[in-house]
């Protein structure tokens, strides 16, 4: 038998649960006292176990928790988000490399002149959502619909996902009924009162042939181009993360404990059913057991790591190390995929501070004729940045202005591989960023329509001179672009949903050949979506809700059922 859960409606966040709970201290003292007792008691076996507490981990936790007859463990490495370089917008850079960063470093590449780029995930309440630049993106129509194709599963479909949006999101911009939602959990406005460079920016795209739209996630998600003023996660200057939408509200409740500074090592067996997971806290190692189900949820680094780790995987990297093979799948840690991205930079006439996320305008492209949707994309920056090479070479203004430009669907594909049988090993990073020609030509028409863009007649009042790159062609070009290359901290695909020998995950995102443990984070995207990655990760998170939601929904009391095998 299995357990129930009570189908919530979308409408129930509009109930008292969605009153200004995060400036509402009495709420917040309840939420620590909460939190106090269900951490100091710890119990042996929770009815499911959500690692990781990002962008798809705070969803699932939450939807899951909804109902009260479900005990919830939602785990989380990092610490607490409360802090002013999360909660305050326009701080985010300032969480880089810090304790909340947990600061991958790749591989020396040859295709990125040797170097070593760094990779960036969060390690905090929030995960990505509470150090990221809180761009709202939601992924192109061909995304979901070749999602849907690799799965075999309508569910995955751009029509059954743009349904999805209009449900969970709560829009604050000019109504659009056929694409935006509200009243559901994600605040989603366009940047208020932008810094005149970004409506500037929309019109210089305009400009060059990009047509602009009234906003970046509905009818422009269905284009092979478009502009618009972005989407953001921000309101009143402060940060909306997935984590504080989802679970801070919930956190008051007796049946959802969430524990900071715990890392998820390994997942415990019996034979090929997870039981629950091991995970060091406070100096000492722990098991807790998962009465119905683990839920992965750490990204597309740590994710696949700990399924290594606990014996899921290429069992010939699993037996160099010496760890018993639990399951062969020789996808996990395979299909590595970021948006690699290069900075191009102006000084300003006259300095203009920054608002809002500091990013607040972006535009899709193609790289050649012929294309039916967007393999490049710009998100301006309303600061001068660049990679430490090139702004060595080149050098960067006290004040300016960068439009980074991004490959939408590199062809270069990445791999994770262990360094040792320890959970405190670490995780090696062959990204291969620029490995594949193609990636290179399109990079190359990148930097090309940005300077396009960038040189353009609504652009000119904000300029006193272009700073990188210049007029560079050829082998020149080249090198620059080698140099600028970087990560747009969008790493994900690393276990894939599909049907083929690669795949890791099934279209309900069970772990093939495994029982009692799915995946639900960036990893599971067979491609990188086009644009930022937040919002395709809170569908992940849904998705996977709705799934558990529908298996486990017999009208039976779940504390009864959880000690049946």
């Amino acid at each position: 038998m299995k357990p129930n859960f009570e189908k919530k409606s979308f409408e129930d966040e509009r109930d008292k649960d969605q009153r200004d709970i995060n400036g509402c201290d009495s709420f917040a003292e309840r939420v620590r006292s909460n939190q106090r007792q269900l951490t100091s008691e710890l119990k042996h076996q929770y009815d499911f176990i959500v690692c990781g507490s990002g962008s798809s981990g705070s969803v699932v936790a939450r939807r899951l928790a909804e109902n009260p007859d479900v005990s919830v463990l939602l785990l989380e490495a990092g610490g607490s988000d409360d802090v002013p370089s999360v909660m305050e917008a326009n701080q985010w850079p300032m969480n880089l490399g810090t304790e909340r960063d947990w600061s991958f470093q790749g591989q020396p590449n040859p295709s990125v002149n040797g170097r070593s780029l760094p990779f960036s995930m969060g390690k905090v309440l929030g995960g990505g959502s509470s150090i990221n630049v809180m761009v709202w993106a939601r992924g192109h129509r061909h995304d979901w619909d070749l999602f849907a194709a690799e799965a075999d599963d309508p569910a995955w479909n751009y029509e059954s996902i743009l349904k999805l949006y209009r449900r969970l999101e709560d829009w604050h911009g000019a109504p659009d009924p056929s694409y935006r939602g509200t009243g559901g959990p994600v605040f989603v406005q366009p940047a208020p009162e932008p810094n005149p460079i970004a409506p500037a920016t929309v019109e210089a795209a305009r400009s060059v042939g990009i047509p602009t739209f009234e906003n970046p996630n509905g009818r422009m998600m269905e284009a092979a181009k478009g502009a618009a003023i972005s989407d953001v996660r921000v309101r009143n200057g402060k940060r909306e993360s997935i984590f504080r939408s989802y679970v801070f509200p919930y956190m008051d409740r007796p049946n959802l404990t969430v524990l900071t500074q715990a890392l998820v090592t390994r997942l415990t067996f019996q034979g090929k059913r997870v039981t629950g997971v091991e995970m060091t806290y406070r100096g000492a190692i722990y098991r807790i057991g998962a009465a119905v189900e683990v839920v992965l949820s750490l990204g597309a680094i740590h994710t696949p790591k700990v399924l290594m780790q606990s014996g899921i995987g290429d069992e010939v990297e699993l037996r160099r190390w010496g760890i018993p093979v639990v399951q062969h799948l020789p996808g996990v840690g395979q299909n590595f995929q970021d948006h690699v991205a290069f900075d191009c930079v102006w000084e300003y006439q006259d300095a203009i501070a920054p608002r809002n996320n500091l990013s607040e305008a972006i535009f899709f492209s193609t790289s050649q004729s012929g294309l039916d949707s967007p393999d490049l994309f710009v998100c301006q920056a309303e600061v001068p940045k660049a990679s430490a090479e090139n702004a060595a070479r080149f050098g960067l203004p006290a004040s300016g202005w960068t439009l980074f430009g991004a490959v939408a669907h590199p062809k270069s594909r990445g791999r994770l591989r262990l360094t040792g049988a320890n959970p405190s090993d670490p995780v090696l990073i062959d990204a291969n960023t620029l490995s594949d020609p193609d990636d290179l030509k399109a990079a190359i028409a990148c930097v090309e329509l940005c300077r396009e863009v960038g040189n353009s007649a609504p652009l000119r009042p904000f300029v006193k001179r272009e700073v990188m790159p210049g007029n560079l062609k050829g082998v020149e070009l080249e090198h620059f672009i080698r140099d600028a290359a970087t990560s747009f901290w969008h790493e994900t695909c690393t276990a894939k949903m599909g049907q083929d020998s690669m795949s890791v995950v099934d279209s309900n995102l069970r772990v093939y050949g495994i029982d009692n443990l799915r995946i639900a984070d960036g990893s599971i995207l067979p491609r990188v979506t086009t644009g930022n990655t937040m919002a395709p990760c809170v569908i992940i998170g849904e998705r996977a809700a709705e799934i558990l939601q529908l298996e486990h929904q017999l009208q039976t009391n779940l504390k009864t059922v959880s000690a049946t095998p």
